[in-house]
């Protein structure tokens, strides 16, 4: 079968396409036919169709990405992040959620309320996202940028220790609602939960955490993952090959939530890493 995944011919828009898995995602897209929209804010050296700046933190600059984009939108990649410091709390929040969401509800009226797609980076670090429901129920009821923004001012005592692990529940939790709203319309949102990944953000999650408590987080498969690795899931979760799959989190993460929940983590250092 040819096209197996069907991209060929279609309009898909990646945020983030600049480096990591966005980059890696963008590549893998345009060599299946697509054509991409490749958004970030800094310059895009994968040869994407067209090269839209935005900063996720602004959403004017949002507004102007979406109005630059051609045309209708068959699927959506929302891979741009922020790994917390050097970053503000508050600019992580922004750019990994609150951004992210506005630019991707800007979308769909232009996205065709059948066979489109939005796929999203969350992390393994969002693991235990449903002890904080009733918060994420309260962030999420602020439907707008500017009363997202306000309510983590509000309530920076709930979410301001970590904001890359606090945007990471929100997306999870806002997949799992508004995932369940869309496919009503049949467009699907999912996520996928990636582990420790040999990015551009890795340094900055080393130094923030250490490299141990990063390397606690590796599954049995024993190593990081490629961007690669994470971003040919994405491509498949949000292809149609993948049609009943919606308001989904899927666990790219080497094993490490099963072997977590039964017990069998043993953790970094059994001989399988350098």
């Amino acid at each position: 079968m040819e096209d197996v995944l069907a991209y060929q011919g279609k309009n898909v828009v990646v945020t983030g396409a600049a480096s990591g898995m966005g980059q890696a995602t963008a590549r893998i897209l345009v060599d299946l036919g697509a054509r991409v929209s490749g958004l970030d804010v800094k310059a895009i050296d994968a040869p994407v169709a067209s090269e839209i700046r935005v900063d996720l933190r602004d959403p004017d600059s949002i507004d102007a990405a979406i109005a630059a984009i051609e045309g209708s939108v068959d699927h959506v990649f929302s891979c741009a992040g922020l790994p917390g410091p050097p970053f503000s709390e508050l600019d992580t929040m922004l750019v990994n959620f609150v951004g992210a969401r506005h630019l991707i509800e800007g979308l769909l009226p232009r996205m065709a309320e059948a066979d489109a797609s939005i796929g999203c980076i969350s992390s393994a670090g969002a693991a235990g996202w449903q002890e904080h429901i009733p918060a994420i129920k309260d962030l999420l009821a602020n439907e707008t940028f500017a009363q997202a923004k306000a309510w983590l001012e509000a309530n920076e005592d709930i979410w301001s220790w970590s904001g890359y692990l606090w945007s990471k529940y929100a997306i999870d939790g806002w997949v799992s609602s508004f995932g369940a709203d869309l496919i009503r319309r049949g467009i699907r949102l999912n996520c996928i939960n990636p582990g420790p990944t040999d990015t551009p953000m890795m340094p900055a999650f080393h130094e923030l955490a250490g490299k141990e408590m990063i390397d606690s987080a590796i599954g049995p498969i024993g190593r990081y993952s490629t961007p690669e690795e994470q971003a040919w899931p994405l491509v498949l979760l949000n292809s149609p090959r993948m049609s009943y799959v919606a308001a989904e989190i899927l666990w790219t993460d080497g094993g490490f939530m099963g072997s977590l929940t039964m017990g069998k983590h043993g953790g970094f250092g059994e001989g399988q890493l350098d």
